[in-house]
């Protein structure tokens, strides 16, 4: 398999994070698989600072698989099959399209994704990436809420009691986001082991609030939500659901864009919130604790990434 020198330099983090005195083996490490390559958003920006937020922690050995670009030939595509059977957990920072012809992975690639997940593997969803698959239903089904029409299916709001909200098919605001902003992140579900132990509320910076997603909505356990000033509504950020046997965590922050700064992936709260998710998606439990400098519901709390 050819390397390149960008995901020799992931490798090199996981590496890097396994060399210390105190981390696990190896063999012990939590195995994960980004995949990325095209995006609407800074795809580069954001799996470099995924994998140093993973690496970061020493749970996990991060490993990096880029589809062909945009305009590639089908023979490209033909020889780009990740083996998904190799990992404990992919994350997905792939976002070819919400459009009828947006980009779609080789429909092998598809079901083997599907195999893995419902055999008990954990896909993350990484922001844009619940943009893409417009007409793979095996993914709508496994993101539960999209980058999608109203048109699509319901969408889900939260109470300011933290109960939740059906948008019915064919109502509600088309999916958007104003500027970047700092906001307050709502823990909604404070038992589930991605966000226990975290603040009820905490402060994020310069993020992209997303509002109006629909889809199937379907076996839905939503963890946070941030009230957005276009709905007026408070719209969910993160949410997990079971798929077969295996864990789906997606989450709606980590925005990245060309020629913008991104002090939304140096905070503390985002960095322990992803890494937490990605732990629960690949074995179902956290042991990540909740860092002393997480962020309160007035403070941010920066941590800066290379």
């Amino acid at each position: 398999m050819t390397v390149s020198r960008r995901q020799f330099a992931f490798r090199s983090l996981a590496f890097l994070a396994a060399s210390s005195s105190n981390a696990p083996s190896q063999s012990s490490k939590v195995r994960v698989l980004i995949i990325d390559g095209i995006n609407n958003h800074d795809w580069m920006a954001a799996t470099h600072a995924v994998a140093e937020i993973l690496a970061a922690t020493t749970v996990f050995s991060v490993d990096v698989s880029t589809t062909p670009p945009r305009g590639a030939l089908p023979e490209a595509w033909n020889s780009w099959h990740p083996d998904f059977s190799r990992y404990d957990v992919v994350i997905n920072n792939f976002n070819g399209g919400e459009k009828a012809d947006g980009i779609e992975w080789p429909i092998g690639v598809q079901t083997s994704l599907e195999t893995f997940v419902r055999h008990g593997g954990g896909l993350v969803v990484y922001h844009a990436a619940n943009n893409a698959f417009l007409n793979w239903k095996a993914y709508n089904d496994m993101i539960g809420l999209g980058w999608r029409t109203k048109s699509f299916g319901p969408g889900l709001a939260v109470s300011d009691d933290d109960k939740i909200v059906i948008i019915p098919q064919g109502t509600g605001l088309e999916p958007g986001h104003p500027k970047r902003q700092d906001f307050q992140i709502h823990v909604r579900d404070t038992d589930h082991p991605i966000t226990a132990g975290m603040p009820k509320v905490w402060l994020h910076p310069s993020e992209q609030l997303t509002h109006g997603q629909h889809g199937p909505a379907e076996g839905l356990t939503i963890l946070t939500y941030a009230h957005s000033p276009v709905s007026n509504q408070n719209e969910p950020m993160d949410w997990v659901r079971r798929y077969g046997r295996g864990r789906v965590y997606t989450t709606m922050l980590g925005h990245t864009w060309a020629g913008e700064p991104s002090p939304n992936l140096a905070c503390v709260g985002f960095q322990t919130l992803l890494s937490r998710g990605v732990q629960w998606a690949a074995t179902g439990a956290v042991t990540i604790p909740i860092p002393s400098d997480f962020p309160g519901p007035d403070r941010i709390s920066l941590r800066t990434l290379s």
